[in-house]
């Protein structure tokens, strides 16, 4: 289902390597059926944990009451607004993220059966899961973990969270995934696309165009572009981008060239231009990351 784009919500991401954000959301003194939550939508998903208080989600148009404990999980593209219960004080923490956090695993195929189908949106957690199932409030604490490292930011804080979160999402699909996938098997042919990010992952000086990419799928560009977005969670160039600036990383780390020699090697012929992307994937310019 599309949505209006004017509730179309722009949430910005901390840093595209890893694109999680905490939001914590605090409501004091609350009165029944004010919003605290707008209607909007995004292409992230959405993890609501309720710490106090009560109130009512309403999530691609359906109402979910939502108690202190309580999680719920909103799929990316999903429509959703919350408003107050009753008086008193609203909190919860509000975990986004979009599916790209987990491209490591994208050619893993035990990742391919069971965590890629919610990713790329084939099938889709249950909005309220220890509703459906009771085993699920065991995972939680997976949540919690990865709120507070979140909220912390300590050392080496992403790699954490995005361990918990995986587990959690790997959980959630054992769990769910049995009676959910007896529908039509989905059409994007992973495997199309392998030799494409493979030639992504090892050619990061090499030019390559949308046009290309899609011809060496045999896609026209438009219907490669979106199948490309769904399979990785991010459009063609950001994925580009990701690699290079994950190589210039490396290299910046564990090498002596320069940062121009860098610049080149991942394919950014002006080092001006390369700074600038650099800090806009790694939240630094290349010059600190090197100290």
């Amino acid at each position: 289902m599309t949505y209006p784009k004017e509730l179309w919500e722009n949430t910005r991401l901390e840093h595209k390597t890893y694109p999680i954000q905490l939001f914590q959301n605090r409501s004091p003194k609350v009165k029944p059926n004010d919003c605290i939550l707008y209607l909007h939508w995004h292409e992230h998903f959405e993890i609501i944990v309720m710490r106090e208080g009560s109130a009512v989600f309403h999530i691609d148009s359906r109402p979910y009451i939502v108690n202190e404990g309580d999680v719920i999980i909103i799929p990316g593209g999903g429509l959703h607004v919350g408003y107050a219960l009753h008086y008193g004080n609203v909190r919860y923490d509000c975990v986004v993220l979009n599916a790209a956090l987990f491209n490591d695993w994208v050619h893993d195929p035990v990742h391919a059966q069971f965590v890629a189908p919610y990713l790329e949106g084939r099938l889709r957690f249950p909005v309220k899961p220890s509703e459906q199932d009771e085993t699920c409030l065991r995972y939680y604490s997976l949540l919690d973990e990865a709120i507070a490292e979140l909220a912390a930011k300590p050392p080496a804080y992403q790699l954490v969270v995005k361990s918990k979160l995986y587990a959690l999402f790997t959980l959630l699909s054992r769990t769910f995934m049995e009676q959910q996938a007896s529908g039509k098997p989905y059409l994007v042919n992973r495997d199309r696309f392998k030799t494409l990010i493979q030639r992504i992952e090892s050619n990061f000086c090499e030019k390559i165009t949308v046009e290309q990419a899609a011809k060496q799928v045999s896609l026209n560009p438009y219907h490669f572009c979106k199948l490309f977005k769904k399979l990785t969670g991010r459009t063609f160039v950001e994925y580009v981008n990701v690699c290079r600036m994950n190589e210039a990383d490396r290299l910046l780390r564990e090498s002596n060239d320069t940062v121009t020699e860098i610049a080149a090697l991942v394919g950014c012929d002006n080092p001006n231009y390369f700074t600038k992307l650099y800090k806009q994937y790694k939240g630094m310019t290349p010059s600190q990351a090197r100290k």
